[in-house]
């Protein structure tokens, strides 16, 4: 009945949704294209895929080392990954390219569900973390198309909000033929919220499966000499509105101390990046922007740079020596801290970081952690870092060394999923 009500409101507010989706993509082909697949009119498929979905950028970083090992131990199996953001369809693209298929997520109404469903012909369904959509898994599992939740997280503050829709939420979480879960808190929280005992596992975070290939290491080490080998780099990574003018205020620090430091700054979303770049210019920064190409090394002036290009954040951390992780000075939850890490850099972040709450304080207690509170802090722990190259190589060691004691969790799923999943279990699709 809640599912039903649900869908008409959904319905209803659909026009609204589209024309939201149209001023968003005003001068931006690839949004303004996608809006028939997100009604479900995808490309038909020949034969049956493994859906994989990942809502935007974090949730495909979380994606790839698993992604990967299908194709690996499947090599006749067609993956189909979708997005709900042009973020997170560029990054899959880029670390993917044509080895598997690219399809923007349908809305969550049942026509919508049930067109993609009829025309991509999935087998499975994987979801990556916590994108749980009523329509999406109730239609899917009522096909017998086997629903998994993978890398699944589930803090507090999202616990409390679906309490207060149990009706809606207990049925779908039901369906769910397996949940493996990041932590045991994450585990309880999905058994409190409708998930059967019997099918909640707790394997760890994949994500700390992240991998620095040769191929990414050299393309770092080419950047890194245009930015300038000798100078002092710090990246601010995913940055939101709220975080840039903090950020900029903590450089302006740095550089009085500093004068040849650069800062990377990177937002989130790439209809930020404009304004992001007269905001850069408006504080009379020296900026360069990424997009603007060329090999040429950065003339010595510079004082940021901006990449405003989607799909490069692992190259960008690969070429500086401290990385910010931001959506944590303001109240977004942080983002996934565990790329810098792999790279061996020192991790700085915000109070807020309650999206990766387990990591964050892993990292903490491994020593990779710098915590900072606003643009004086994050100055200080900045300068502090740049002053002392054994603490900045100390706290990137922790930084790594905790990613290396942390990695097989993604063993574990790809057995749990081969146990739940029977076109994993068997042949490959």
């Amino acid at each position: 009945m809640l599912r039903a009500l649900y869908s008409f409101v959904f319905r209803l507010a659909l026009p609204l949704v589209l024309l939201q989706l149209w001023w968003a993509s005003r001068g931006n082909a690839t949004l303004r294209g996608n809006w028939r697949e997100r009604l479900g009119w995808v490309a038909p498929s020949s034969g049956p895929v493994i859906w994989v979905h990942a809502v935007s950028v974090g949730e495909t970083i979380a994606a790839a080392p698993l992604v990967d090992a299908l194709l690996r131990r499947h090599p006749g199996c067609r993956i189909l990954m979708t997005a709900m953001t042009a973020t997170g369809s560029a990054r899959a693209r880029a670390l993917f390219g044509d080895r598997i298929r690219y399809a923007f997520s349908p809305y969550d109404t049942p026509g919508a569900v049930s067109r993609f469903l009829d025309r991509a012909r999935p087998a499975a369904l994987i979801i990556m973390e916590t994108e749980l959509w009523p329509n999406m898994v109730a239609l899917t599992e009522e096909r017998g198309i086997p629903v998994a939740l993978v890398n699944a997280r589930l803090s507090e503050r999202s616990a409390r909000g679906y309490r207060r829709i149990a009706g809606l939420v207990h049925p779908m979480v039901a369906q769910l033929a397996w949940i493996a879960a990041q932590g045991a808190d994450d585990a309880r929280r999905f058994r409190e919220i409708g998930a059967s005992g019997e099918r909640v596992s707790v394997t760890g975070s994949i994500k700390f499966d992240v991998v620095v290939d040769s191929v990414s290491r050299a393309s770092a080490e080419r950047l890194r000499r245009q930015l300038g080998e000798s100078r002092p780099v710090w990246i601010a990574a995913s940055t939101h509105d709220g975080e840039d003018e903090q950020i900029l205020a903590a450089h302006r620090r740095v550089l009085e101390r500093w004068p040849e430091a650069l800062l990377m700054l990177v937002p989130r979303h790439p209809e930020r990046f404009e304004a992001v770049a007269q905001r850069i210019q408006a504080g009379g920064f020296a900026l360069v922007r990424r997009s603007a190409g060329g090999d040429d090394a950065l003339a010595p002036g510079t004082q940021v740079y901006l990449g405003d290009t989607m799909g490069e954040l692992l190259l960008l951390y690969g070429a500086a020596d401290i990385a910010f992780v931001a959506g944590s000075l303001i109240q977004r939850g942080g983002h996934n801290p565990l790329e810098p890490a792999a790279w061996g850099l020192p991790v700085l972040a915000g109070p807020h970081v309650f999206n990766f709450e387990a990591i964050y304080a892993a990292l903490d207690e491994a020593g990779g952690l710098v915590p900072v509170t606003g643009a004086n802090s994050l100055a200080s722990a900045v300068q502090a870092l740049l002053a002392d190259s054994d603490l900045r190589r100390r706290t990137g060691a922790c930084a790594l060394a905790l990613i290396e004691a942390n990695r097989g969790p993604l063993e574990a799923v790809l057995q749990g999923l081969a146990q739940r999943l029977p076109v994993l279990g068997a042949s490959p699709p």
